[in-house]
């Protein structure tokens, strides 16, 4: 009976998203109070209704309700209780029940916190959010449906697929989700602004925080991906260039441009025809990666293969609702005029490089990602293309915007000067050309991605510091640092996160050790100054696995350093193994090591890694989140919120965005 229920529920709530859509959309045309204000009950009670039917369709999952197919096919009884639990979003049906229960919870917060938004323009932006609902919980109920009875239920499931049973899988996707998703609010607002007519300071400062929110989780959600394939798939790589991450990183790519751009729509109401079509893109992107993922054309590990029938309701979603905005963009062209004028040297045309820089590197990953579809559909070809392609095309434009970015954060806005601009940089340059000449001169003879990498993140990381000094005055005040507003503190974050991880990529892809023997019980070797000795390989019983796990020593001069338990995993219901790495994790190295099977002489397979500056990546990637989430807090946006709820919409779009 809960079951039905649930199923009811989801009914009910595309008929709430049905009402949420047109009565608002049709007051605000109308300009009727009355059908204005559905939207944000309605908005509120869909949110209701879908997180009603996800909690049905979890306790199905925890109580191993094996009468519904979805449990049957991603459970099993023996499963941990955590994998039990993400065994929910494990899945094609299930996880496209979260992607509308996060839609609906960001329409649900833009009703419930959108009071000092002008009537129209937010009865507009739920409206449009509602019309995303009615689109995916159309794909669910029709082709996806996750409450799918069984007349003769097994006694127990088939197990989720052994690689997403990992905490780094576990909580990767709701991130991935909340950041996909959030850029639907960010589609909303272009829309509701493009059908009323009018982009102003206000629109920017209104959708900024949006974005900054769902690139944040975006972050959070891609390091998690990367952190996981380091550690579990046991190739030693963060980024292998998969078609499913590179969904995710083009979104990510154009979420920061919007972020950037909006500050100049905010600050100098100029960009606005880029801005909103930066805002279109981006949820573009995000649909484009949920096609990608779920329509089946694509091989991954990660990757839900399903019928081409979904893939082709995924299409539709995506030509309506890109087409018609992109339509509508072209209409109304005529009333996103700019009003700020700016010189060539300046923040505003550094913010414009910015933006280009981000938006043509995510075009050459798409355009690499989509190449081989697009080749086997019209030339009946198999092309690969793989990451030396990528590399090659993608890394020029990052490396750019590494060097643009602490300049641009410095340049005045309107007007500047580009001598006087980075001569304040200097100390910065010099630090950064310094660290360059000191790793060259000690791996004299080897690539130059490594230095230049280093030098760039410490370029990168020194600019952020310096900026914030610089804002201080001409001598360092440290009282006044400490009340510059979290948006300025945020951007350090950021963009020293940024540097961080880039330093972090060039040293583990420059100066990777890689060896592979096979070893015998009781022996050990040297790699790269380390000395590793094998000392026993046993099987054991997990959960719902049986594991060959190898004991380690790592030794350095002859200084005990680690005891390593790499593993070699066999999920016997879902008959695949998996690899656990047994990693030393340190600040500047890992130590990564990994068993492979045994040989016919006695001895077993063993994979090693030293893995340089490894954890820089992710460690970036939690400062960049931060600095999202810091900003996020800027008290400005709060005080400017209450004080406009007493105003007109008027005097709303003469306000401007907190200075970034």
């Amino acid at each position: 009976m809960l079951v039905e229920l649930g199923h009811f529920a989801l009914v009910l709530a595309f008929a709430v998203a049905l009402a949420q859509t047109v009565l608002p959309l049709w007051g605000a045309q109308t300009r009727n109070q009355a059908l204005m204000a559905v939207g944000e009950p309605a908005a509120m009670i869909q949110f209701v209704l879908i997180a009603f039917s996800f909690g049905v369709l979890t306790y199905a999952f925890v109580t191993s309700d094996f009468s519904l197919k979805v449990v049957v096919e991603n459970s099993h009884t023996l499963k941990p209780m955590l994998y039990k639990v993400s065994g929910v979003w494990g899945n094609h049906e299930g996880s496209m029940l979260l992607w509308v229960l996060i839609l609906a919870l960001f329409g649900a917060t833009a009703a419930l916190f959108g009071g000092n938004i002008p009537a129209t323009l937010r009865a507009r932006v739920i409206g449009i959010q509602g019309s995303i609902g009615v689109a995916f919980l159309a794909f669910i109920l029709f082709t996806s449906n996750p409450f799918v009875r069984l007349a003769m239920p097994p006694m127990n499931g088939q197990d989720l697929n052994p690689l997403l049973q990992d905490p780094g899988l576990a909580f990767h996707p709701p991130f991935l989700y909340l950041g996909y998703v959030g850029l639907s609010m960010t589609f909303s607002f272009a829309v509701a602004a493009l059908l009323e007519g009018r982009v102003d300071a206000a629109w920017g400062r209104w959708v900024r925080p949006w974005t900054l929110a769902a690139w944040v989780f975006l972050t959070i959600g891609i390091g998690l991906g990367s952190w996981w394939a380091y550690y579990e798939l046991g190739w030693g790589g963060f980024w292998f260039w998969d078609p499913v991450e590179n969904a995710s990183l083009m979104p990510w790519l154009f979420a920061a441009a919007l972020l950037h751009s909006a500050i100049v729509v905010e600050k100098r109401e100029t960009l606005k025809s880029w801005t909103i079509l930066l805002a279109i893109m981006a949820f573009g992107f995000s649909l484009i990666g949920t096609f990608l993922v779920r329509s089946g054309v694509i091989t991954s590990v990660h990757a839900f293969a399903n019928d081409p029938e979904r893939g082709v309701f995924i299409l539709l979603i995506l030509a309506v609702f890109m087409g018609g905005a992109l339509a509508l963009f072209t209409l109304r062209a005529g009333v996103m005029q700019a009003k700020g004028v700016f010189a060539l040297v300046s923040r505003e045309s550094a913010l414009v490089i910015n933006n280009i820089l981000l938006a043509v590197s995510s075009l050459v990953v798409f355009i690499g990602t989509i190449w081989p579809l697009v080749a086997e559909a019209l030339w009946a070809r198999k092309l690969s293309v793989g990451a030396p392609f990528f590399d090659a095309a993608f890394t020029p434009f990052f490396v750019a915007l590494a060097i643009l970015l602490p300049i641009g954060a410095i340049l005045p806005w309107k007007r500047a000067k580009l001598g006087a601009s980075v001569k304040k940089l200097l100390p910065s340059l010099i630090l950064a050309l310094a660290v360059l000449g000191l790793i060259w001169s000690i791996q004299t003879q080897k690539t130059l991605l490594g230095p230049i990498g280093l030098a760039l993140g410490t370029w990168l990381v020194a600019g952020a510091v310096q900026d914030i000094l610089l804002r201080t005055g001409k001598s360092v005040n440290l009282s006044r640092l400490t009340r510059l507003p979290r948006a300025d503190w945020g951007r350090l974050l950021a963009h020293g996160g940024l540097g961080i991880t880039m330093a972090g990529i060039s040293g583990l892809t420059a100066w990777t050790v890689e060896d592979i023997r096979v070893v015998q019980i009781g022996e050990s070797f040297d790699v790269a100054g380390y000395t590793i000795a094998l000392e026993a390989v046993e099987r054991q019983q997990g959960p719902n696995y049986i594991t060959t796990m190898a004991t380690m020593e790592v030794f350095k001069d002859a200084k005990h350093i680690a005891t390593l338990h790499p593993e070699k995993r066999s999920y016997p219901v879902a008959q695949m193994p998996t690899t656990e790495a047994g990693i030393d994790n340190g600040f500047l190295r890992d130590i990564y090591l990994v068993i492979g099977d045994i040989q016919s002489n006695g001895g077993w397979a063993v994979r090693t890694y030293i893995k340089p500056l490894a954890n820089w990546i992710w460690g970036g990637t939690i400062i960049m989140a931060l600095g999202g989430f810091l900003s996020l807090t800027d008290r400005r946006y709060r005080v400017a919120a209450g004080a406009r709820k007493a105003q007109t919409p008027r005097k709303v779009a003469a306000k401007g965005v907190p200075a970034e």
